[in-house]
């Protein structure tokens, strides 16, 4: 499973499936992380933490725990 954390910075990639539940995977949602929503990598901190990703237009940071469950192609 190839998942968020995993895409190079300057790539891009689809959004699959979001894995986990609960409060975490609502608020994914509700930032715009869905089923079939392109994204693409933009930055990427020194340590790795957080990815600086565009999404629906809009710059979004996430933390790499965040990042692992959402799977994509």
């Amino acid at each position: 499973m190839r998942t968020m954390g995993d895409v190079a910075i300057g790539d891009s990639a689809t959004i699959v499936k979001l894995h986990g539940d609960g409060a975490l995977r609502r608020h994914l949602m509700d930032l715009g992380l869905i089923k079939g929503t392109q994204f693409k990598v933009v930055k990427v901190a020194p340590l790795g933490d957080p990815i600086q990703i565009t999404v629906r237009g809009y710059e979004l940071s996430i933390r790499k725990e965040e990042a692992a469950i959402v799977e994509v192609q």
